[in-house]
C-alpha cells in the first residue's frame, strides 16, 4: 500500500456511461496510479444507481492504487456524466453530498473532447450505448444530437439493437425480409417472436447495445436486413461529421464502443478528416479535475 502525507491530494476522473463508470487516479504530477470500473452512471436512467457506480468506482480505484480508504476524502473528482446536459440532473448531482474534497461536475462530452484533444478545442463524434456530437471552438460550445434512447442515439449501439429487434419480429410475422439476425438475435436473448418484446421490456438502452454486435457480423456477412441497418447508422453520423466541421475544429474524433468497427461504414470523406484520440475520456476529467482546481485555488 502506497504511503503518504494524511494532507496529500490526488485526482480523481471519472467517466460515467449507460454502461457503466470507469475511474481513473493520479498525484500531483499527473502519474496515474490506479484505475477501476464500476456499473452504470447515466442519472437519466437513475440517480442513485450514479452516485453508487461513482463512490464504487473511485473506491475500486483506490485499492487498485495501493491507498487507502480514507484517502477518499483526499481526492478532488473531475466527473463527465452522460444525462447532466439536463439542467435539472446538473443540480442533482452537484447537490450530491459526496465523499471527496470536491467534485467538479461536466458532461461526457466534454471529457471526451479533452481526453481525445488534451486541448479545450475540438470535436468528437460519441458512439456507443448512445450517440451524440460536441464540438468547442473558441470556447463556445455546440452539440448535436445527445436527446437519448429511444428518442434519438442513432448510429448508437442501443439504436442498432432496437432497430435489430424491430426488424426481427417484422420477420417472425413473414411482414418484412428473412434475415439471420433472427437467430443470433434468439440465441442472445433465448427468446422468440413475442418472448423477445416480454424479456426486453422496461430494459435499460445499455440492454439493447449488446445486440449491436450482431449487426455488425450480420452486415459483414451481407445480410441485407443489418446492411440497412448499418448504413443508416452511418449515414447519420456521417452527417453529424460535417456539420461539426464547418465549426473549423483543429481535429475530430470518433470514441466509443462502437468506433471502430463503424469508422469503416462511415462515408469516405469523412472518415479521411477523423483523427486519432490522443486519450480516453477518463484521462480527459483527470484533466478536467486539474484544470477546474487550478481555477478555484486561484479564485
Amino acid at each position: 500500500m502506497v504511503s503518504a502525507p494524511t494532507n496529500e491530494h490526488y485526482f480523481l476522473g471519472i467517466d460515467g456511461g449507460g454502461s457503466k463508470c470507469k475511474a481513473s487516479i493520479a498525484d500531483a504530477s499527473g502519474r496515474v496510479l490506479g484505475s477501476a470500473l464500476a456499473g452504470p452512471a447515466n442519472p437519466l436512467h437513475g440517480v442513485e444507481q450514479t452516485l453508487q457506480s461513482i463512490e464504487s468506482a473511485a473506491r475500486r480505484a483506490l485499492s487498485d492504487a495501493g491507498l487507502p480508504t480514507e484517502a477518499l476524502g483526499r481526492l478532488v473528482a473531475g466527473a463527465g456524466l452522460a444525462g447532466v446536459n439536463l439542467p435539472s440532473l446538473y443540480r442533482v448531482i452537484s447537490d450530491w453530498p459526496h465523499p471527496f474534497a470536491a467534485l467538479h461536475l461536466t458532461t461526457d462530452l466534454r471529457i471526451a473532447l479533452l481526453g481525445a484533444h488534451q486541448q479545450d478545442e475540438g470535436a468528437v463524434i460519441v458512439t456507443g450505448t448512445g450517440s451524440c456530437g460536441y464540438v468547442r471552438t473558441a470556447c463556445v460550445d455546440h452539440l448535436l444530437g445527445g436527446h437519448g434512447f429511444p428518442y434519438g442515439d442513432q448510429g448508437s449501439g442501443a439504436w442498432m439493437g432496437l432497430e435489430a429487434i424491430k426488424a426481427v419480429l417484422l420477420a417472425s410475422d413473414d411482414l418484412g425480409p428473412k434475415t439471420q439476425l433472427i437467430e443470433s438475435v434468439a440465441e442472445l436473448l433465448q427468446a422468440r417472436g413475442l418472448a423477445i418484446v416480454e424479456r426486453m421490456s422496461g430494459k435499460p438502452s445499455s440492454d439493447y447495445a449488446r445486440l449491436a454486435p450482431l449487426v455488425f457480423d450480420a452486415a459483414e456477412a451481407d445480410d441485407p436486413v443489418a446492411l440497412d441497418i448499418l448504413r443508416s447508422g452511418a449515414h447519420y453520423i456521417s452527417a453529424m461529421a460535417r456539420k461539426l466541421l464547418a465549426y473549423q475544429p483543429p481535429r475530430l474524433s470518433l470514441i466509443g464502443g462502437m468506433a471502430e468497427r463503424l469508422e469503416t461504414w462511415l462515408d469516405r470523406d469523412v472518415a479521411e478528416q477523423l483523427s486519432r484520440p490522443l486519450g480516453p475520456p477518463e484521462a480527459g476529467a483527470l484533466l478536467f479535475a486539474r484544470q477546474q482546481s487550478a481555477l478555484a485555488n486561484t479564485a
